[in-house]
């Protein structure tokens, strides 16, 4: 099965509002599944709005092609949500890198949504990952969760990164749980390794890495820290991050004498990076870095779809106490992490217990735990996984247009009516520009990606050969050697018999 799949070769176009020099679990993703992708073989380009200096297009390791569109960030990193403007360029690079499969990320992601949408207007196979959890009663989440059913709609196929993620998008988008597949995120396990030299001697480290917003829990993780410094005087905190709720920390900071107690990091090391080509690498060392000089790292979370930064932290070592929300239950063994209610009393607790057993060394030793998370969470394992999704979608029968439609008028009396009109308009505007712009005088993107990995295999082959012919001159080269002291040994021998026997 495994030769089966690894033989089948895809063009797959990963497309999403957030990569790097944007810096996120999303962009790690993305970054890492890409790769993988590539050293299976199959053709990958990753295509996001330009963010500063960098448009066009980059190149990545392994000749990875990234698309950085002219397209500015309109709202929270994504772009302004036109559906059509963004066609012509989109079809544009679909034909010219004879994509087969379109991938999506995230919910937020307006370029995603959009792409997807064309891609089944022009008959590509889609795919859409959800990183996040939703809810179903404000506003924002009303609409957020229409148009997540619009674009999901005439998806092939949907991956979310839990069950409970899963069990949410299903509802959220009204779709078949058969055509949703639930496929974890990983941790690069080389980055993340545990150093317990780091740590403070004499002191309990927690270690707090987040952005700092209402979402990631701050009020509750304001809530918790002047009392647990009251209760051990030998605790300290590291925070790392930034954002609106920085403001309500440093007050509690000040108004309860923390200054030695609780360091605030922020961001500035990552914006002084943020050009630089490696900025998701530096600022995955960076946070490396930080989570090793801690014991306990604690995530206080309102919503989670899976949180990859406990996963980290335990690679590193640490031992997580975490709120017991979204898929964070299903991501770590229970020997590795300390479960509470989304509340100031059931953290403390959890922390109070966390550190009652740090004092007595019931904790996971921190190589032990790394052992583990590098065993559980591998990007090829999520690449082999994603692989096998690819495969089914390949196979499927292409839709027809009357069965699309009957998609869209389904999702809703009036919203169904607008989507409707809204397929029927991008057809005709491919139609359009096949008309001014055929398909057929596109020019073909040679595929540079394919011959640099073959490139670089064979010099790695090249290599290997040379490093062999090398041992086989030095063995031949002291066997001669070996050979030619023996001769002269029986030469010096034969002499020594003639003189005796001439003696004789």
């Amino acid at each position: 099965m495994n030769n089966c799949l690894s033989l089948r070769r895809h063009n797959v176009c990963m497309v999403s509002d957030f990569f790097y020099p944007n810096m996120g679990g999303v962009e790690s993703h993305i970054y890492q599944l890409s790769q993988c992708l590539l050293e299976k073989g199959h053709k990958v380009i990753i295509m996001t709005h330009f963010y500063g200096d960098r448009k066009g297009v980059r190149y990545l390791t392994n000749g990875l092609k990234v698309y950085y569109l002219p397209f500015p960030a309109f709202y929270n990193q994504c772009i302004l949500p036109t559906i059509y403007i963004t066609f012509p360029l989109v079809r544009n690079i679909l034909i010219k890198e004879q994509i087969t499969i379109v991938h999506g990320h995230s919910a937020f992601s307006t370029l995603a949504h959009e792409t997807m949408f064309h891609a089944r207007t022009m008959g590509l196979k889609t795919v859409f990952t959800d990183h996040s959890l939703f809810g179903f009663a404000d506003a924002s989440s009303i609409l957020t969760n229409k148009i997540l059913q619009f674009s999901l709609a005439d998806c092939n196929h949907v991956i979310c990164v839990s069950h409970t993620s899963k069990e949410n998008t299903v509802l959220r988008a009204g779709l078949d749980p058969k055509e949703v597949s639930v496929i974890p995120n990983a941790v690069d396990a080389t980055m993340f390794v545990p150093d317990p030299t780091k740590r403070h001697p004499g002191k309990i480290t927690i270690v707090v890495v987040s952005r700092l917003v209402y979402r990631k829990g701050m009020d509750l993780l304001a809530g918790i820290i002047p009392d647990v410094c009251q209760s051990h005087p030998d605790v300290q905190f590291i925070i790392g991050g930034d954002g609106p709720k920085r403001i309500l920390l440093e007050e509690v900071r000040e108004r309860h004498e923390l200054h030695d107690r609780v360091i605030m990091l922020g961001m500035l090391e990552h914006r002084k990076v943020r050009d630089s080509y490696n900025a998701g690498m530096l600022e995955h060392r960076k946070v490396r870095d930080v989570l090793v000089q801690g014991d306990i790292l604690i995530n206080t979370s309102l919503t989670e779809a899976f949180c990859i930064a406990i996963v980290e932290a335990a690679c590193c070592g640490l031992q997580v106490v975490s709120t017991k929300v979204g898929g964070v239950p299903e991501v770590l063994p229970p020997d590795l992490i300390y479960l509470a209610e989304p509340n100031d009393q059931s953290l403390r607790e959890e922390l109070e217990r966390a550190i009652a057993d740090k004092r007595a060394g019931r904790n996971v030793p921190p190589f032990v735990a790394h052992n583990r998370i590098k065993l559980l969470y591998t990007w090829r394992d999520v690449a082999h996984r994603t692989e096998r999704v690819y495969k089914r979608v390949a196979d499927l029968v292409e839709r027809e247009t009357k069965e699309r439609l009957s998609r869209y008028y389904s999702c809703g009396p009036l919203s169904g009516k607008l989507f409707v009109i809204a397929a029927v308009l991008n057809i005709w505007f491919m139609c359009f520009l096949q008309i001014f712009q055929p398909s057929q005088k596109i020019e073909i993107t040679p595929e540079l990606q394919r011959t640099y990995i073959l490139k670089s295999n064979a010099n790695q082959k090249n290599s290997k050969e040379e490093q062999r012919s090398q041992k086989r001159t030095l063995l031949e080269c002291e066997d001669s050697l070996t050979n030619g002291t023996s001769s002269k040994i029986l030469r010096r021998s034969n002499r020594k018999r003639t003189k005796s026997k001439k003696e004789l």
